[in-house]
């Protein structure tokens, strides 16, 4: 019987330390994901576009938003024909209140158009000031990711 009773805080021990590793690991996941930083500008043909160079990107920079006021965006593609064909969504999350909205729809993309292999004009705006993170659907998959600041 004492042996058992030897066991018993010891067993407690163990199972308090790996608890509260696991909630150190899930709380550096968190903390990552709310450090998202905006998205570098690259050129394309004779413009300035912001997003990830040779994938997806618009024209102009991450101080073109400013809460509230819709303005013109044109979206670029690279990639393969397969992957530029369907219709293409815009889902902004802001990063400080998760606040989500589709900033914009359309049924295809166009073709090639300053170095791009798609393109497609959009018109967007997001209500509210902070870090958005814009997320790029290609036929309902994830083609990439633009991160800009709202003014």
């Amino acid at each position: 019987m004492r042996s058992w009773l030897k066991i018993v805080p010891l067993l407690f021990i163990v199972l308090t330390g790996c608890s509260d590793k696991e909630n150190a690991g899930a709380k550096q996941v968190v903390q990552k994901e709310s450090e998202l930083a905006v998205s570098d500008t690259f050129p394309s043909g004779s413009y300035t576009m912001i997003g990830e160079k040779g994938k997806l990107g618009f024209i102009g920079d991450a101080t073109t938003f400013k809460a509230g006021e819709s303005n013109k965006y044109m979206w670029h593609f690279w990639g393969e024909k397969s992957e530029l064909d369907g219709p293409f969504k815009v889902i902004g999350h802001n990063q400080e209140t998760n606040e989500e909205v589709v900033a914009f729809v359309t049924t295809s993309l166009a073709g090639p158009n300053n170095g791009a292999d798609a393109h497609t004009p959009s018109s967007m705006q997001l209500p509210s000031k902070g870090t958005w993170e814009l997320a790029a659907y290609v036929d309902g998959e994830l083609f990439g990711t633009v991160v800009v600041e709202v003014e």
